[in-house]
């Protein structure tokens, strides 16, 4: 495997409007989730630093995130 990876995602957020009332709490609820227009803030690129590595999270000309180290 080389050095620089490269991950394609295609994110695609679920419908989280009930449909009926009284439904089972979700089974994760720590998860945090941010719309991509105010994560990238009208650029289309951001940088990640995790574990004193920067990463940096990228939006295709199609549309699709490529995350590269």
């Amino acid at each position: 495997m080389s050095r620089r990876q490269v991950i394609d995602l295609q994110v695609r957020l679920p419908n989280v409007t009930p449909i009926r009332t009284g439904l089972a709490k979700p089974v994760q609820q720590d998860i945090r989730v941010f719309g991509s227009d105010i994560l990238f803030d009208g650029s289309n690129e951001v940088g990640i630093e995790h574990a004193g590595s920067l990463y940096r999270l990228k939006i295709t000309r199609q549309g699709k995130l490529i995350l590269n180290k």
